[in-house]
């Protein structure tokens, strides 16, 4: 079941996690996006899940300048 995500607010403690070819989906996301310098990063969030239950969560997304941040994950719920 995949849930619809939004984040609320600004992200965070951002950090960094892998630059293009370190990063496992890399060749996944060159093919659906195309090419661009693409990192996966780390953050945390106020996030709204679903139907309204909102929470504190660190979440992992890619991005690449000209194409914005792309397929964000929960990874870990913070608190409320």
């Amino acid at each position: 079941m995949l849930l619809t995500i939004e984040i609320i607010g600004t992200i965070t403690q951002v950090e960094t996690i892998a630059v293009g070819r370190r990063i496992r989906e890399f060749a996944r996301l060159r093919r659906i996006y195309g090419p661009g310098r693409w990192r996966k990063r780390k953050g945390v969030a106020r996030v709204r899940v679903g139907a309204g239950t909102v929470f504190t969560a660190e979440v992992h997304w890619y991005e690449a300048s000209g194409f914005g941040r792309k397929e964000f994950k929960i990874k870990r719920i913070l608190g409320d």
